[in-house]
């Protein structure tokens, strides 16, 4: 028998999601925020736009339900929003759209939190869902932790770590993974993600110290090579999260206000090679003009990457006036002014590789060396 299934959050990762149960052979539903509805997504329509960038593009018409009504019918619901508040205002849009989630959820039905919490997050998830709805998670509603990430996922929390088969057999699991309780699923994503963070934070720490042309030409290996300032700030959300949830301080502080200063102190270092490159080459800030090119995926749930891009954009335009974001080279055109471009990902910078040879720029890589390309 199949599960209906209604996903919270028309984002890129929730589409992902809907696609593949979809193509399990579920009804699975995906509610858009901005509009009051749910999307149908059937198995023909997951084939044909296998990504949501695809199926924005298109526009095809989808049946569509009223947000209530499907959420009132789901057995499974995942909550996957898009999430582009900063700073404090992040805890109240979170609340404020997680009781949009499940204000109509029925009794019995499973509620998935996709979002990555730091310690004792789910649980204020849960005492707001048991307070929203009157249900007991455990007894009349069940609960389940499911982080996505940029890393393969191998653990669901649940109540009491039980195993629940018809999530599993909805879900595209890798062959490992396992149930447990929430609060060690909690503990296991802070230990993925600050392994992440602090091993890019040590590249980045160190590459401040290379100043030397030799030392820099040494360091220029394909393991630093791979680094961008895009996968840097992938899952600051999570770390942040992570970070919220103590007060005091400690060891653990310690490691992540140093990941997060070591992203900070990144992004001064790119703006100072930046200048740099104004000084040696005798170029006028007013003479010149900055592209960031960075190809930012503008629905994915966690907007980070989006924060830190206007983050740049502010804090270059305190020396130079003209600068702006770009995505593709139709973005870049000539004009009088010296033309830098920095390239915010190794796609981004493969890219525009490819089309250098027709126009005159300067290349910055926005990697931990800062790698300048004439």
């Amino acid at each position: 028998m199949n599960s209906k299934v209604v996903i919270f959050g028309l984002s890129t990762e929730g589409y992902d999601l809907a696609c593949k149960i979809a193509l399990n052979g579920q009804d699975v539903q995906i509610i858009d925020e901005s509009t009051p509805s749910a999307i149908t997504i059937k198995p023909d329509i997951a084939k044909t736009y296998p990504n949501f960038r695809a199926l924005k593009d298109d526009q095809p018409i989808l049946p569509m339900t009223p947000i209530d009504v499907a959420v009132s019918k789901a057995q499974i619901l995942f909550f996957a929003p898009r999430i582009r508040k900063t700073g404090q205002d992040i805890k109240t849009e979170l609340n404020s759209k997680f009781k949009d989630a499940v204000s109509n959820v029925k009794k019995g039905s499973s509620i998935i939190n996709c979002l990555g919490t730091g310690f004792g997050g789910n649980s204020e998830n849960i005492s707001l869902l048991e307070h929203v709805t009157g249900y007991r998670t455990g007894k009349t509603i069940s609960y389940f932790y499911y982080p996505i990430s940029n890393y393969k996922q191998t653990i669901i929390g649940s109540h009491n770590g039980k195993t629940d088969e018809k999530l599993s057999s909805l879900l595209p699991l890798e062959k490992n993974t396992k149930f447990v309780s929430i609060s060690t699923a909690e503990h296991l994503h802070a230990i993925n993600v600050l392994k992440r963070f602090l091993n890019t934070t040590c590249i980045l720490e160190v590459c401040k110290f290379a100043k030397d042309r030799n030392i820099k030409s040494d360091l220029n290996t394909n393991e630093l090579n791979e680094i961008y300032l895009d996968n840097m700030i992938e899952d600051l959300f999570d770390l942040r999260s992570l970070g919220n949830s103590f007060e005091g301080a400690s060891s653990l502080t310690y490691l992540i206000n140093g990941s997060l200063k070591g992203v900070d102190g990144y992004i001064k270092k790119l703006i100072d090679e930046i200048r740099l490159v104004l000084k040696r080459n005798e170029l006028k800030a007013s003479r010149t003009k900055i592209l960031l090119l960075w190809s930012l995926d503008k629905y994915e749930m966690k907007g980070e990457k989006h924060e830190k891009l206007e983050e740049l954009i502010t804090k270059l335009k305190d020396y130079i006036g003209d600068v702006e974001s770009i995505e593709s080279s139709f973005d870049i055109f000539q004009d009088e002014k010296t033309t830098i471009i920095v390239a915010c990902s190794k796609s981004d910078f493969d890219y525009v590789s490819k089309i250098k040879k027709d126009q005159e720029f300067i290349i910055i890589k926005a990697n931990p060396l800062c790698q300048v390309v004439h």
